[in-house]
């Protein structure tokens, strides 16, 4: 079988989670492929230790300033006939021939519709519908988001096949949890959030449930470490200058490990998430979990995390008490949380990519 790959994704400057997904998982498809002939198309050169050579992967670069999937990519496809396309970032081309397999990552737009420009609402919202529907076999990275998929698009569910992405953390030790610190310049107890600093990441309820914290417990010097890059619709007013509440900017992924392990707790109440990448990331540093009871965070925590309604500041406050005073529940979801993580992994997800691939192209 001839399976096609958009790997346009893997070769951008600042990876985020979407970038992130492309890259293991086609690093694990080719690990695990043994039978079948890769094309992985680019758009950029990538560079050489990307994907190393093999005998069964063909790269190809394809460059083109705009709109390369729709043109040069479909182009590629209609000469190469693949038996089957896989598209692991929500939009497949207009016209190309044959199966295809695209992974929706999550439908934030239609919930957070201000967060977009209205021409990028109704491109993803236009792209969403068509891929879906035009796609053999949609993989979806949670329950949450087959839900949506068949809420919104009416996708029937028995075309959406729900694969976990892989989390993995780059290594770290003891004394990176020290470097890290003192690169960062953290205080030695602080509560954190790692993400993009937008009004979807419910950044002002969290530093309001923090400061309610902090007045219940005027002994306890943790602070609140908000650690990521200022998105679009940041609010000054959420954190700047408030006790206690400090801003990283943007984390080296390198350091996110150290980052989490010498935290007391992540405090990730999510008002919207396709997959909380987060919440396993720090299950898998040993790290307890306050997250939300919404959307795909239920699933990913399972019963390792502490679960509160994102929009009550004292639900949340009384979680951070919890974690903060109790040791022993602290220790109980600390090994939750690395069982629960350990279901996570980039060769599983692989392992069923690969099976809807073999099914799309019958």
């Amino acid at each position: 079988m001839r399976i096609a790959i958009d790997a346009s994704r893997t070769t951008v400057q600042r990876v985020t989670g979407t970038e992130q997904y492309a890259i293991r998982l086609t690093r694990e498809l080719i690990d695990l492929n043994s039978e079948h002939q890769l094309i992985l198309y680019f758009r950029d050169q990538p560079s050489p230790d990307l994907f190393p050579p093999q005998e069964r992967v063909t790269q190809r670069v394809i460059p083109f300033p705009r709109a390369w999937t729709h043109t040069r990519l479909a182009a590629a496809l209609w000469r190469d006939r693949p038996d089957v396309t896989f598209v692991p970032a929500h939009t497949l081309p207009v016209y190309f021939p044959g199966n295809a397999v695209v992974t929706v990552h999550d439908l934030g737009f239609r919930y957070f519709p201000e967060a977009h420009t209205t021409l990028s609402r109704l491109y993803l919202d236009w792209t969403t519908r068509y891929s879906a529907g035009r796609a053999n076999v949609v993989l979806a990275d949670s329950r949450a988001t087959a839900d949506d998929l068949t809420l919104y698009y009416n996708i029937p569910r028995d075309k959406i096949h729900v694969v976990y992405p892989g989390v993995d953390i780059p290594p770290y030790n003891e004394a990176n949890v020290e470097i890290v610190r003192q690169k960062y310049h953290l205080p030695e107890r602080y509560f954190l959030f790692l993400g993009t600093l937008q009004p979807r990441k419910n950044i002002a309820v969290i530093v309001q449930s923090y400061l309610r914290w902090r007045a219940a417990h005027p002994n306890d010097p943790a602070g609140l470490v908000l650690a990521g890059g200022k998105g679009w619709l940041y609010d000054d007013k959420w954190a700047e200058g408030l006790p206690g509440v400090q801003m990283t900017g943007y984390i080296d992924e390198a350091d996110k490990g150290a980052l989490y392990a010498g935290s007391l707790a992540l405090v990730f109440p999510s008002l919207y998430e396709g997959f909380g990448f987060p919440v396993v990331e720090a299950m898998h540093c040993g790290t307890p979990v306050i997250t939300s009871n919404t959307s795909s965070l239920p699933e990913l925590a399972g019963h390792a995390g502490l679960l509160v309604n994102p929009l009550d500041v004292g639900e949340i406050a009384n979680a951070m008490t919890k974690i903060s005073a109790d040791n022993d529940l602290r220790q109980r979801l600390i090994a939750r949380g690395r069982e629960q993580a350990a279901q996570f992994t980039w060769q599983r997800a692989a392992q069923q990519t690969m099976a809807a691939l073999e099914s799309a192209a019958k």
